[in-house]
C-alpha cells in the first residue's frame, strides 16, 4: 500500500533515474509552446474499472457485474472487476497519486448502483453517499477539483432488465438519478459530465456483443440506445440548469469519443467523402443534436438510415425521430464538448465487409476501416499511434460546431501490455499533447483542458487486465494492489509542473545503460 509520502519518494527516486532515459519525439528538446494560463490538467478513471467492492455495503449489481459473472470466458484472462484496483478501500492512495502528479483535476465516475442499489431513487445507499463524500473531501483537501461523470457504462441490473437504454423510461430514471447526485454532491462538484462515450456503449453493447449488455440488436437497438441516452442527457442538463445552477453555479456537459477518420488515399474523392461520412455517422450522430445550430441528427444520417430502412422493407426508419420539442431540448444542452480520443483509422467506401451485420450502423455508414501497417501498434488490436490525427480531429470538431464551445479532452492515452518503463507511452503523450498545442496556437481551437487516461492500470472491459493504460502500474496479484509510478507518470508530472513538453526529459536507455540500472 502506497501512502502519500511513499508515492512521493518513489516518484522522486524514479525522477532521478529518468534523467538517463529517453524516447525521442518528432522534435528534440522543449516544444515550441507552453500551455495557456488556466489550462486544466487532469487524470481520469471510471468507477467500475477501479473501485472493486462489487457487493459491499449494500451496493447493487451493475449490468457488468451480472454479465461477467454469467460469462467468465468473456475476457481473455477470465477476469472481472469484483476487486479491480480496490479503490473503494484505497481511495486515499489514489488521491496521493493524483496529488503527486501535480494535476488540479480528477475525472471520476459515480457508480449508479453504489449510490442507488436498485437503480431508482426510492433507495439511496448511505454507505455509497459516505464513500463519495469522503473521496471528494480528500480531493478538495489536496486542492484537486473533482469532475464527475454520472454514467460510465455501469447501469444497475434492475434497469437493464427493463431493456436498458432501449426503453424510453430510462430518460426518467436517469433524471431521477441525476437529481439525487446534484442534491448530494452539487455543493462541492462544479463540473459534471452526464454520459461517457455513448457511441461506444450503444454501438458495442446494443449493436454487438463486444461490450455488455451484449444485446446484438444491430441496426435497431443501437439507434434506440443512442436516441434515449441523448434525451436522458438533455433531461439531466435542463434539470441542473433550472433547479441547481442558480445556487450551485456549476457546468454540465457530455463526453463523446471519436477516432480520427483519415482518407485511405487523399487523392481519391470517394475516400475523402467516406471519411467525412464516417465522422458524421459516428460522431455527428451524437454531437450534431447538441452542438450544431440546426440541432437534430445530421442530414446524411437521417437520409441514409431512412432510405436503407425503406429498402430493407421496414415500415419506418430504424433511426428514431426527435419531436420539435426534443430537438430544442437537445440543442445547446452542454456547457463544453468533452472529447475522448485514442487512435486513427484509414477510411474508404465499401458496400460490404464480412465483419458487418445487416442491418447495422456499420452497413448504414458504408465505410471500411483499416490501420496503416507502418503505424506502431503497442497493445490492443484496435489501437495504433498516429499523433497527427488528434490535431485534425480537434480542428474537425471546431469547424463543425464553432470556437464558442470549449473543448475539454476528457480522455487520451495509450494501450500496451504492461511494465513500469513505458517509454513508448511517454512518447505517445508528448506527441499527442504537442499536436493539441498546435491545434490551440496555430489553428485557434478552443481547447481548455486535458485528462490523461488513466491514473492507473485498471479493468479494461473486454480486454480484462491484459491491456494497460495506466500512468501507475498496479500489481493486481498483490493483496494490497500496490501502485507504482511508471516513466509516463514522471513525464506527465514534469509537463504539468513546467507547462511545457520536453521531448528530451525522459530518454530510453541503451542496453548497456539498462544493465547498470
Amino acid at each position: 500500500m502506497l501512502s502519500s509520502s511513499r508515492v512521493a519518494l518513489l516518484g522522486a527516486a524514479l525522477t532521478g533515474l529518468s534523467l538517463v532515459c529517453s524516447v525521442r519525439g518528432a522534435v528534440g528538446g522543449p516544444s515550441n509552446y507552453s500551455f495557456p494560463d488556466g489550462f486544466m490538467f487532469g487524470v481520469a478513471t471510471a468507477a467500475y474499472q477501479i473501485e472493486g467492492a462489487w457487493n459491499e455495503d449494500g451496493k447493487g449489481e451493475s449490468m457488468w457485474d451480472t454479465f461477467l459473472h454469467k460469462h467468465p470466458d468473456y475476457t481473455p484472462d477470465r477476469s472481472n472487476a469484483d476487486v479491480a484496483a480496490d479503490s473503494y478501500h484505497k481511495y486515499m492512495d489514489d488521491v496521493a497519486m493524483i496529488k503527486d502528479l501535480g494535476v488540479e483535476y480528477y475525472r471520476l465516475s459515480i457508480s449508479w448502483p453504489r449510490l442507488l442499489p436498485n437503480g431508482t431513487d426510492n433507495n439511496i445507499s448511505k454507505a455509497g453517499v459516505r464513500y463519495y463524500r469522503k473521496l471528494i473531501k480528500e480531493l478538495q483537501s489536496a486542492n484537486i477539483t473533482p469532475v464527475v461523470t454520472l454514467f460510465h457504462w455501469d447501469l444497475p441490473t434492475p434497469l437493464m432488465d427493463l431493456g436498458g437504454w432501449a426503453n424510453p423510461i430510462m430518460v426518467n430514471y436517469f433524471r431521477d438519478y441525476a437529481r439525487v447526485a446534484f442534491n448530494l454532491f452539487g455543493d462541492v462538484v462544479k463540473i459534471w459530465t452526464t454520459m461517457n462515450e455513448p457511441h461506444q456503449h450503444c454501438y458495442n453493447g446494443y449493436g454487438s456483443d463486444y461490450f455488455a449488455p451484449a444485446i446484438k440488436s444491430h441496426g435497431v437497438g443501437e439507434y434506440l440506445c443512442i436516441h434515449y441516452i441523448l434525451l436522458a442527457h438533455a433531461a439531466a442538463y435542463h434539470l441542473y440548469d433550472q433547479e441547481f445552477r442558480p445556487n450551485q453555479k456549476g457546468k454540465v456537459g457530455i463526453t463523446l469519443d471519436a477516432f480520427w477518420a483519415k482518407p485511405k488515399n487523399n487523392s481519391k474523392p470517394e475516400d475523402i467523402e467516406a471519411a467525412e461520412r464516417y465522422l458524421q455517422m459516428h460522431v455527428g450522430l451524437f454531437a450534431h443534436p447538441i452542438y450544431s445550430k440546426e440541432g437534430d441528427y445530421p442530414d446524411i444520417a437521417r437520409k441514409r438510415v431512412d432510405s436503407i430502412s425503406l429498402h430493407e422493407g421496414y415500415t419506418r426508419s430504424r433511426l428514431p425521430t426527435f419531436s420539435p420539442e426534443e430537438v430544442n431540448a437537445l440543442r445547446g444542452s452542454s456547457d463544453f464538448f468533452g472529447l475522448n480520443h485514442y487512435t486513427t483509422f484509414l477510411m474508404s467506401p465499401s458496400s460490404w465487409e464480412k465483419t458487418w451485420l445487416i442491418p447495422s450502423l456499420d452497413s448504414d455508414t458504408g465505410v471500411k476501416l483499416e490501420q496503416d501497417a507502418k503505424w506502431i501498434k503497442p497493445g490492443a488490436e484496435w489501437f495504433s499511434i498516429y499523433p497527427q490525427g488528434f490535431r485534425k480531429l480537434i480542428n474537425w470538431v471546431t469547424n463543425q460546431y464553432g470556437k464558442e464551445i470549449p473543448i475539454i479532452i476528457t480522455e487520451n492515452g495509450m494501450s500496451d501490455f504492461g511494465g513500469i518503463n513505458d517509454y513508448l507511452r511517454v512518447s505517445y503523450y508528448n506527441e499527442y499533447m504537442a499536436q493539441m498545442l498546435m491545434a490551440i496556437y496555430e489553428d485557434g481551437c478552443n481547447v481548455q483542458g486535458y485528462f490523461a487516461w488513466t491514473l492507473m492500470d485498471d479493468f479494461e472491459w473486454k480486454d480484462g487486465y491484459v491491456s494497460k493504460f495506466g500512468l501507475y502500474y498496479v500489481d493486481f496479484d498483490s493483496p494490497e494492489k500496490t501502485r507504482t509510478p511508471k516513466q509516463s507518470a514522471i513525464n506527465y508530472r514534469e509537463i504539468v509542473r513546467t507547462r511545457r513538453i520536453n521531448f528530451d526529459f525522459i530518454k530510453k536507455p541503451s542496453p548497456a545503460q539498462f544493465n547498470k540500472l
